[in-house]
């Protein structure tokens, strides 16, 4: 009895895994008809197209193959209701054709799905759904450097594919600094991650493009992107071909473009009146610093990157260093002026600790008046950013003692003072709160918050 009953259990269960396989194939089978994937029109247009071309050659042969289809239609038809009455044979035929349509469908379907995404687990409609999406959302302008700007592209390529990331190139430190002093080449490790941030490569190739060699000699402490980067700079004769020809190997979501094809030298100007040349050196001051500038003055920008700040829906500065990685951009006038003609939101976004050195002691509204004041040394007296994104207070632990014992401490958010001027604010947590040996926004979190604002200004205006 209990075998019986055991059997009955199985051929029930086997039944009921049956049953789902086959309903989940057609529901995927019919997802292929949902909208916004392009496929229900170019359907409908072959099966137009089919029809006139019979029609076509119908009227071509004088009706002749019509009269043919009809008599040979009528033949079948009065065959097949000799075997079964019409009330049988007419839904038993609709059922049979619906089953060819779905198995047609299904193998085209997967013979398409192996010749395009061989190794993926991804079903190819929904692919195509998440494509459609992220060709749909807005065209983003994220301007910045460093970890930061890499982060926070990482996570709005969960939100869009029209993403220009315009990035600061005047780094003069480690690997980068090296390339650009032996081979005259522009600073590519910023731009290096920005890559590999937007890249939907295979993870492996993504891999190899941040690998960095930890031995050999001359190779120590360089990144294979770095090398890969500058070989191509050299090809091409630009770092903007060199990045082009970078994304169509890595797949890239969007483009990373330089802030110029210029090869400049960041120095800054001490609130001592000393001066100290190269971002490597700055970035390790121990004094405030009062206004930072380029050699050579005034450089130009990329067409394509002023093109991106025209069309942009929306812009993001940050988050970076102030001085190293977020105001070296600013420093670019044709930039500076196509923000201001911009009318897309604009959001600053904050860093989460300050930076010894950099930014002892301020806090948002600081950082905010210090991006003024750079620009009024330029003769720009407009605000540029109205909206202001910060991560709210933060709770005790002890990788924020470790910051703070080394010189660092959080970034503060007066609110009330920057509401007062007119600010948009929105505090928000965006930590990572998986547990890392460094304190880093995390990406998820922060596009989040980002689109948030992005969706609310659009709805004030």
């Amino acid at each position: 009895m209990n075998k019986r009953k055991k059997r009955v259990r199985r051929y029930y269960k086997n039944f009921k895994k049956t049953n789902f396989v086959l309903l989940n194939k057609i529901l995927r089978i019919l997802s292929w008809l949902l909208p916004g994937l392009v496929i229900k029109r170019w359907m409908l247009t072959s099966a137009i197209g089919f029809l006139t071309t019979l029609l076509g050659l119908i009227i071509w042969t004088n009706l002749r193959p019509l009269y043919w289809l009809i008599e040979f239609f009528f033949g079948v038809i009065t065959g097949l209701t000799r075997i079964l009455p019409v009330s049988l044979m007419g839904p038993l035929i609709v059922v049979l054709g619906l089953l060819l349509i779905g198995i047609g469908q299904n193998r085209s379907i997967n013979s398409i799905q192996k010749a395009l995404v061989p190794e993926k687990n991804t079903f190819l409609v929904d692919a195509l759904r998440v494509k459609s999406k992220l060709n749909r959302g807005p065209n983003i302008v994220a301007i910045g450097g460093g970890t930061g700007l890499s982060t926070l592209l990482k996570g709005l390529k969960n939100y869009s594919s029209n993403i220009t990331a315009i990035v600061t190139v005047s780094d003069d430190g480690g690997s980068s600094g090296i390339l650009r002093k032996q081979l005259g080449v522009q600073p590519p490790g910023d731009i290096r991650n920005c890559l590999a941030a937007l890249s939907n490569e295979e993870p492996t190739l993504t891999r190899l493009f941040q690998y960095r060699f930890s031995g050999g000699s001359g190779l120590e402490g360089h990144s294979f992107g770095n090398l890969f980067l500058s070989a191509l700079t050299t090809i091409t004769g630009s770092l903007e071909k060199a990045v082009q020809a970078s994304s169509k190997v890595l797949a890239v979501q969007g483009q990373v473009l330089p802030a110029t094809n210029i090869d400049v030298m960041l120095w800054a100007e001490l609130e001592d009146g000393e001066k100290i040349f190269g971002e490597s050196k700055i970035s390790k001051s121990k004094k405030l610093i009062s206004r930072i500038g380029y050699l050579p003055e005034n450089p130009s920008a990329l067409p394509s990157a002023l093109e991106s700040i025209k069309e942009a829906d929306l812009i993001v500065l940050g988050p970076g260093s102030l001085y190293t990685s977020l105001l070296p951009n600013l420093l670019v006038p044709e930039i500076v002026d196509a923000l201001l003609q911009s009318n897309a939101p604009k959001i600053y976004i904050s860093n989460l600790m300050t930076q010894p050195g950099e930014t002892d002691g301020l806090d948002v509204y600081q950082h905010i008046k210090a991006i003024e004041k750079q620009l009024s040394n330029f003769g720009v007296n407009a605000r540029i950013f109205n909206s202001i994104l910060s991560q709210i207070q933060f709770e005790k632990s002890p990788l924020v003692d470790y910051y703070e014992s080394r010189g660092a401490e959080p970034v503060q958010c007066n609110k009330e003072k920057l509401l007062s001027e007119g600010y948009y604010v929105l505090q928000a947590p965006l930590y990572s709160k998986r547990i890392t040996p460094t304190l880093r926004h995390d990406p998820r979190r922060l596009a989040r918050a980002v689109m948030f604002i992005y969706r609310k200004l659009k709805k004030l205006n």
